[in-house]
């Protein structure tokens, strides 16, 4: 792999941040300065500042994202994530979760896990509660539930189920970009409340809007057999 992917998923830093570090020739490989965009395998000997790859401690945190807040490493976003959570340790975001939405949104040092959990033949599940501008019938709810023609493809078939009036839970496994807004949109409706309350086996229950948990160590090994 790439030399700015192998340090992301070993959690030292972001590919950005590898890219930085090798322009200023802080990155030897096999005792030779590192190139941008170098291809290296695990069992290679990279320094970093003349000292071997540190052992990180992996974290898994589960994270309430307040609306407002990007799901983006890049801290040169206006408010991203990163910025936001002012983690002492390199994390990042699994996935995303738009600036207009809020709810959970797992973050780690685990690239390993990270890419597992994307993988979308995985078909893990996301739960959702959404908030339309006007009241649905049942119709909206077995159109949205069978699958719904979106930016050239139609969604897999989903769970979905009333709430109230213009409240619904959904329950997806893909994550197409926006996907229950222009679901909802193909309908006649737009989302003014979007909040995901589960990823997986894990669930925002207990975690403050802007507040975060550690993941226990059940959850951890859930996601990782998962």
């Amino acid at each position: 792999m790439r030399i700015n992917k192998l340090l992301s998923n070993h959690g030292i830093c972001s590919r950005t941040d590898a890219n930085r570090l090798i322009a200023e020739n802080r990155i030897i490989v096999n005792g030779q300065l590192c190139t941008p965009g170098q291809w290296v395998e695990e069992e290679d000997n990279i320094l970093i500042d003349n000292k071997p790859i540190p052992v990180k401690d992996k974290i898994y945190i589960a994270l309430n994202k307040p609306v407002g807040i990007t799901c983006t490493a890049e801290k040169s976003v206006e408010s991203n994530i990163i910025s936001f959570m002012n983690y002492p340790e390199y994390i990042f975001p699994v996935g995303r979760l738009d600036k207009a939405s809020q709810g959970l949104i797992l973050m780690t040092n685990d690239g390993d896990l990270a890419n597992k959990i994307l993988e979308s033949e995985n078909e893990h599940e996301k739960e959702y509660i959404v908030t339309v501008n006007k009241q649905f019938d049942d119709f909206f709810i077995s159109g949205m539930s069978a699958g719904v023609n979106i930016c050239k493809v139609t969604t897999r078939p989903c769970s979905v189920s009333r709430v109230s009036e213009n409240t619904f839970s959904i329950i997806l496994t893909q994550g197409l970009n926006k996907q229950i807004r222009r679901m909802s949109s193909a309908f006649g409706y737009k989302v003014v409340r979007l909040e995901r309350i589960r990823i997986i086996n894990i669930k925002i229950e207990g975690i403050e809007v802007g507040m975060w948990r550690d993941l226990t160590d059940s959850e951890v090994r859930e996601l990782q057999n998962g």
